[in-house]
């Protein structure tokens, strides 16, 4: 069986989950995770996404405080345009100590009779909440990667805010010549009319 510790997803927090008041910095870069190919548009399996911040331990967990950056090659959905660039985004995230990681360990909140830890503050304090594994010794971003991605980056792309897209009639760039334009007749009335006339020449 795998050690959390071997996980490309984890970040070792041993030393910041000791005890309250700590401080760990983290600048990594982790593997994008599987699962997100059929619902991020230009961000890969696999690809490099660099995770900047710090983890920072209350008394029943640790907080994350980051920022998230994938690189994005995709298509601009008005122009088609190849977008290839770097996208980010800001996370809060939590990471409770639970019984089993508090149990001794001096890492927790306050234990009741039955040794569950009284949940003192950050549950509200972040927007996720994520596992530490082996007894509150490593973090995993790998959920909390794959989160970010899905639900944080644009699924559908612009190359610039402004795009103009392409012409409907004939496909031409807009963005390089915005003045284009095309005679807007509608081919179905054309057609009505010829129609028409043909049935009153047969009359």
């Amino acid at each position: 069986m795998p050690r959390p510790e071997d996980s490309q997803w984890a970040v070792s927090v041993a030393q910041v989950a000791s005890r309250a008041g700590q401080s760990k910095p983290i600048d990594a870069v982790f593997p994008a995770p599987s699962g997100i190919g059929d619902q991020v548009i230009g961000v890969d399996e696999g690809a490099d996404v660099h995770v900047v911040g710090s983890f920072d331990s209350i008394v029943d967990g640790l907080i994350l405080t980051a920022r998230i950056n994938a690189p994005v090659h995709a298509e601009c959905t008005r122009c088609l345009k190849p977008i290839k660039r770097d996208w980010s985004v800001d996370v809060t995230a939590f990471f409770p100590y639970d019984s089993a990681d508090s149990n001794g360990s001096g890492k927790g909140g306050k234990h009741d009779d039955k040794g569950e830890v009284e949940i003192i503050a950050g549950e509200d304090e972040s927007e996720d909440t994520y596992p530490l594994l082996n007894n509150g010794s490593f973090a995993d971003l790998e959920a909390l990667i794959r989160d970010t991605l899905v639900e944080a980056l644009p699924l559908q792309p612009l190359c610039k805010p402004d795009c103009l897209g392409l012409c409907s009639q004939c496909g031409a760039d807009l963005n390089e010549d915005p003045d284009h334009h095309h005679d807007v007749v509608d081919n179905r009335f054309a057609a009505l009319a010829a129609l028409k006339a043909q049935l009153e020449a047969q009359e």
